[in-house]
């Protein structure tokens, strides 16, 4: 099958630390690699963001990577994006038309992609599928004044949840919230994400780390809604144990990175910087030792669509203390694979980390358990056959191109 991938700002090939590049990046390339694997045809579509950027790219795992002359030609942060989505939606549509290969479904990543998508679709006839990766609702609720989001976002995502053929979701979760907005439940289909089982698994090298503190792991972004200030918050009741955290730009550029310094002079004002380390961002293939170093992985984001850093913890053979939310609801089982805790709470942060970290006997349940969810529920393989399902579902319908003036 001829499958096109639209990510108008997250390309699979950014580099780690780079501005927007996180879990969807990684997303996008897992999924098309998988799908390629599968002996699928598959064009992964992203902005030029740089003229120096070739046309397209041929990936070692089997796909291309093709990048759009639509919108500025320099990096700029996603929410700036909307006014070029219609330029970015002709561009695919031309380019489908004139150039013999035009795929038999597009499934578009990210709301400003779809609809980039659901205007590409209409005018070529190729039928449409849409993963949101994060909703405008939930964004609003815990940011309020703070979400940067372009105007109307919320009503374009109602609005693309009613247009295109189908809406993969990530979590139930997100079946709820899009319930909610008057998606139609039965436009959906729930796919969760996978995780790279070749890299993230139990056996390996570790981290070096002191074996006489035990160790709590956090990864992901520098950004509020992450929990990291949280995570630092409960430390004071956790003694003795060291929090390493992962992620944000290279470590020789965090002294000059603004939440890297929020979160040092909050663990000096908690009485415990000697214990919160900051690694910076790392290459991913290195992520694996940092998993297998920790005692605990904790990850306590106020609000998660999906979140990969549990699924890879999980699949190093670490217990999971993790915020009750999104997908991290899903993926952790509580009780079995690990904790889950209320967001934004480090009282109850804190007792679930010390309540764990006592208990050897637990963790090595947890871990074992977590092992076989992983490999039963989460690889790349299953997530690209099941969507290879949902393509083959819409593609059974046919539709006439749309002409335009």
């Amino acid at each position: 099958m001829r499958i096109a991938m639209i990510s108008e700002h997250a390309s699979p090939l950014a580099v780690l630390g780079e501005e927007d590049a996180g879990g969807q990046n990684t997303h996008v390339a897992e999924l098309a690699a998988a799908l390629a694997g599968e002996g699928h045809d598959v064009r992964v579509y992203t902005r030029r963001d740089s003229p120096t950027l070739p046309d397209a790219v041929s990936t070692p795992d089997g796909y291309y990577v093709c990048h759009v002359p639509a919108g500025p030609p320099r990096r700029v942060p996603k929410d700036e994006l909307l006014p070029y989505m219609g330029e970015f939606g002709s561009w695919l549509a031309d380019t489908w038309r004139r150039d013999g290969w035009t795929p038999e479904v597009a499934h578009a990543h990210f709301w400003m992609s779809g609809l980039a998508t659901v205007h590409a679709g209409r005018r070529t006839g190729v039928p449409t599928v849409l993963t949101y990766h994060a909703l405008g609702t939930v964004k609003r609720r815990h940011q309020g004044a703070r979400d940067t989001s372009p105007p109307g976002r919320i009503g374009y995502e109602r609005a693309l949840g009613r247009a295109v053929d189908r809406v993969v979701v990530q979590c139930s979760d997100e079946v709820a919230e899009l319930v909610r907005m008057g998606v139609p439940r039965s436009r959906m289909a729930l796919v969760p994400s996978g995780v790279n089982q070749r890299v993230f698994h139990p056996d390996g090298p570790a981290a070096p780390r002191d074996p006489a503190r035990p160790r709590i792991l956090t990864a992901g972004r520098l950004v509020e809604r992450k929990g990291f200030l949280d995570v630092v918050r409960a430390l004071p009741a956790v003694p003795d144990a060291e929090c390493v955290v992962v992620g944000g730009p290279p470590a020789e550029l965090l002294p000059v990175d603004a939440f890297a310094r929020r979160l040092w002079a909050l663990a000096e004002s908690c009485g415990v910087a000697d214990r919160v380390r900051l690694v910076g961002g790392v290459p991913r293939e290195e992520m694996a030792g940092w998993y297998r170093s920790a005692d605990v992985l904790v990850a306590a984001p106020w609000y998660e669509p999906f979140g990969l850093t549990p699924l890879e913890g999980m699949a190093c053979g670490v217990p999971v203390i993790g915020s009750n939310v999104g997908g991290i609801a899903d993926t952790v089982v509580d009780g079995l694979t690990g904790d889950l805790v209320p967001p934004r709470d480090p009282r109850a942060l804190a007792t679930a980390i010390r309540r764990l970290l006592a208990d050897k006997v637990r963790r090595f349940a947890y871990a074992t358990a977590a092992l076989d969810r992983i490999r039963s529920r989460y690889s790349w393989k299953r997530c690209a056959e099941q969507l290879s399902a949902v393509y083959a579902t819409v593609t059974t319908v046919a539709r006439p191109a749309r002409a335009v003036a």
